[in-house]
């Protein structure tokens, strides 16, 4: 009897190599932290969890990196708009610019921030007779996650958007479209799954930014505490439960609201006939 011959040779040995490797790098850590966090018992994490500053400083980095991302899924849009369809001077170096988050130290971009944005620095000291604070508030939180996530908006929607051929835009014209219309019934559909997955990336990557963030927070308990602040205050006293607790409240957290996005893109994806990137 012949034996069949499989499409894509070695792929049980591949697979193994992909689980081995996912449950090292992945799985076995986040298992690590589960167990530890659960070792103290539901008495231990409901007393560890009920602590004022601790539910203060997740509501703080939640509620941070989701109006960032909120404000890079706009503006992010707006660039990449900017990029795909227009010419002007100077237009590479924007370009090259947009990735310079990816690039830069993200200790470096913190000092940056606060060295600007400080009563002192060169843009605070404007905005401190106005009675606008950037530096050590909520605000300046903010700003330090827009800067960090931008990018990912941008490069998620910029491919999709090239590929969006201007005859549709024509078209909606030559029927009598207004421009509102064209881009509400025909741009933004399709863009959309594209924003909902650069909205995740820089939601992701803004909840768990710790080295641009804790110099331009100020550190403030119960006002600019961020919650990885807390996670390495925490292990630097040693009270490892306390420090796992935090982190599994943010993973929960986290995996929940990016699962609701996969399924809003997901649902968008198959309405537009389009493939998610």
């Amino acid at each position: 009897m012949l034996q069949r011959s499989r499409v894509l040779p070695g792929f049980g040995l591949s697979l193994g190599f992909t689980l081995a490797y996912l449950s090292l790098i992945v799985l076995i850590p986040l298992s690590a932290v589960f167990i530890k966090s659960l070792g103290i018992g539901w008495d231990g994490l409901w007393e560890i969890l009920s602590s004022e500053r601790i539910l203060k400083s997740l509501q703080l980095s939640f509620m941070t990196a989701l109006l960032a991302a909120f404000i890079n899924v706009v503006f992010g849009l707006l660039l990449a708009w900017c990029l795909v369809r227009y010419s002007f001077p100077g237009k590479r170096l924007v370009d090259a610019l947009i990735d310079l988050p990816f690039a830069l130290p993200t200790a470096v971009a913190g000092i940056a921030l606060t060295s600007l944005y400080a009563p002192t620095g060169w843009i605070g000291q404007y905005l401190e007779p106005l009675g606008i604070q950037v530096a050590y508030t909520p605000i300046g939180i903010t700003l330090a996650l827009i800067f960090i996530g931008l990018p990912f908006v941008v490069r998620t929607v910029q491919p999709v958007l090239s590929d969006v051929e201007t005859e549709l835009e024509e078209a909606a014209s030559a029927l009598g479209a207004t421009r509102f219309q064209t881009i509400t019934k025909i741009i933004l559909p399709i863009l959309f799954p594209a924003l909902l997955t650069g909205f995740a990336l820089a939601f992701a990557r803004g909840v768990g930014e710790y080295g641009s963030v804790i110099f331009i927070a100020g550190n403030q308990p119960f006002e600019t505490e961020i919650a990885p602040l807390m996670i390495i205050s925490r292990l630097e006293e040693y009270d490892y439960a306390a420090a796992t607790t935090i982190a599994v409240v943010m993973l929960l957290i986290s995996f929940a609201i990016l699962f609701l996005i996969n399924l809003l893109q997901a649902w968008a994806s198959r309405r537009t006939g389009r493939t998610a990137r």
